[in-house]
């Protein structure tokens, strides 16, 4: 049996995926991917490296920015940003978002937040990983019903940025440019590959190679249990003392 909840799983792979960053952001509401970059810096300051950058918008601590998104839309523009967090309501195989809703634009029956300056990210920055916990058919489509940002561009589109990976409450995924396509890579503890299939509702290549998420290492969950949960307490209180909860219920 693994020693570790499903969220401090999701938190460890997505500070894999961030590793060779020099410069993470972090947008608001995000306190999944935010601790995920806190435990990268903290790993890498135990190992005595060069810490990555943090700007987590809505922290005093681990952000320098003082002008909120305006400055984080400058820096990603100047090619300062290596990595940066999308989801979505909808989610389709080529990496196409939905933030905006359900049905036909404008006549949408149902009405997201929109898409704010989701496709300006996605084009600057390098490394953009898709995060949802939910994993199911509704947020997983054939086809968004409106794309708020786009997976892929036709080859004489200028773009340095796009998805690199998308990780759910049940798979890790990853995506491929010159397909248009996701790999699936890993599933977490708890799921099945038909599982995964029947929740998702797009095709999907699988890695030769696939294999259950790894546990993670005990010295890296002391890491996100001590410093890390300490440090996400400053901008997500809430989250930081739900996922200790969660913690010592699956000790128990």
């Amino acid at each position: 049996m693994s020693t570790a909840t499903l969220r401090e799983r999701l938190i460890v792979t997505i500070a894999s995926l961030l590793d060779g960053a020099r410069h993470v952001a972090v947008g608001a509401s995000s306190p999944i991917p935010a601790a995920a970059a806190m435990l990268l810096r903290a790993q890498q300051e135990a190992a005595k490296q060069a810490p990555v950058r943090l700007s987590i918008l809505g922290s005093v601590k681990h952000n320098l920015f003082t002008n909120g998104s305006a400055e984080l839309f400058d820096c990603a523009g100047q090619g300062r940003i290596d990595a940066f967090f999308l989801g979505g309501g909808q989610i389709d195989g080529q990496g196409n978002i939905n933030l905006v809703g359900l049905g036909d634009y404008p006549q949408t029956s149902v009405r997201w937040p929109g898409s704010f300056g989701s496709a300006y990210l996605y084009f600057t920055v390098p490394k953009v990983i898709l995060f949802r916990e939910e994993h199911s058919p509704r947020v997983f489509v054939n086809k968004v019903d409106f794309i708020s940002a786009p997976g892929v561009s036709d080859p004489q589109v200028y773009r340095k940025g796009g998805p690199y990976a998308l990780l759910t409450g049940m798979a890790l995924f990853m995506f491929e440019p010159q397909r248009a396509r996701f790999r699936l890579l890993h599933i977490h503890p708890g799921h099945t590959l038909a599982e995964v299939k029947a929740a998702t509702g797009f095709d999907f290549d699988i890695d030769a190679q696939w294999s259950q998420t790894p546990d993670p290492a005990p010295a890296v969950l002391a890491l996100l249990r001590g410093r890390v949960l300490s440090e996400l307490h400053e901008t997500y209180p809430d989250f930081a003392q739900q996922l200790t909860k969660e913690i010592t219920a699956y000790a128990d």
